[in-house]
């Protein structure tokens, strides 16, 4: 009779145990000859050394399985313990899956175009408007290339420009007074990974979310680097950015050339880079539009009313320069 430990590390171990311990009493009961016992991330075993042997590899693909699609069944639980694979039938250009098992696709063509250039590039400017999908795409990148080993953190990064609101205002400590700029990178994590295992991701700096100020002096190496709403950077914070990336690294800019909230003297860091690096091998460009939006319906309208209004007001300029 042998003994031994097995850690869980790379996913919520809620999820391998199952609702009230379910999924370790079907593996209790499909190996009988083992006293199995899971306690926080650990799971004790004692018991025949062959059906041990039988029980570790169990555990490990039930985890691989786990990592992928942030879900077990009872059902694909019986299937991998009998050897018969548990690959869902599926979705095409999965990006990553959900906490709730639900698949993250490109959804429209640019959005394609955006995995694919991120494939091609270590440098990606994907620009367009709200909703249409360029923040939680690249969020979903650095999920999966986390999930598959091929970097080892991801940094996420915003300007804290007010849009409307004084920073100064708001309550609480700079990172109080910071973290609602944060928050839609936040909802986006919170999406595709399990709140517990986030929790733990952030207090290890494997998953970091700042803002640009804090960039400065860094050197980013082993990591997928997004800079969301990167059109309210000034020409010097985006290429103090874009001088941090260091060996295995990618790095992803969003932002929406026409929400820029910085003064009217300032010109927008993401506009002159646009211009600047556009024939620079290694670069890639993505630009979405309004026919990639996403969300509620309302929002395609909203943004066409404004366009609208933004030419309106632009004639109008023209026409008073002239007089």
């Amino acid at each position: 009779m042998i003994e031994k430990h097995i850690l869980i590390e790379d996913i919520d171990p809620l999820l391998l145990y199952g609702v009230n311990n379910a999924n370790m009493q079907m593996l209790k009961a499909l190996y009988p000859k083992l006293r199995i016992v899971a306690r926080g991330n650990v799971i004790h075993v004692m018991g025949d050394e062959l059906e041990m042997c039988a029980f570790e590899e169990t555990t490990e693909k039930l985890q691989k399985h786990i990592l992928k699609y942030n879900s077990l069944t009872e059902e694909e639980l019986l299937q991998i313990t009998r050897g018969e694979g548990s690959e869902r039938e599926g979705v095409e250009g999965v990006i990553v899956y959900s906490v709730t098992g639900r698949p993250i696709c490109a959804r429209t063509t640019n959005q394609q175009k955006l995995v694919k250039a991120y494939q091609e590039n270590d440098l990606v400017f994907a620009v367009g408007p709200a909703g249409s999908g360029k923040t939680y795409t690249s969020i979903a990148l650095a999920v999966r290339a986390l999930k598959n080993k091929e970097i080892r953190r991801i940094i996420l990064s915003r300007p804290a420009v007010e849009a409307g609101e004084k920073l100064g205002f708001l309550p609480g400590d700079m990172k109080e007074k910071i973290d609602p700029y944060l928050q839609p990178l936040y909802d986006a994590l919170e999406d595709m990974i399990p709140t517990q295992k986030l929790r733990e991701m952030m207090e290890q700096n494997i998953i970091q979310i700042a803002p640009l100020a804090f960039m400065r002096g860094r050197t980013l190496s082993d990591a997928v680097v997004i800079l969301d709403e990167a059109q309210n950077t000034t020409s010097a914070q985006l290429k103090m950015f874009l001088t941090r990336m260091g060996m295995n690294t990618k790095m992803i800019v969003t932002g929406d050339t026409t929400q820029v909230d910085l003064p009217h003297s300032v010109r927008s860091g993401l506009i002159e880079a646009l211009r600047i690096l556009k024939d620079v091998k290694g670069v890639g460009f993505t630009e979405l539009t309004k026919k990639d939006i996403v969300r509620h319906k309302l929002v395609t309208r909203i943004v066409e009313a404004y366009e609208s209004q933004q030419k309106i007001q632009q004639k109008e300029d023209e026409s008073i320069d002239k007089n």
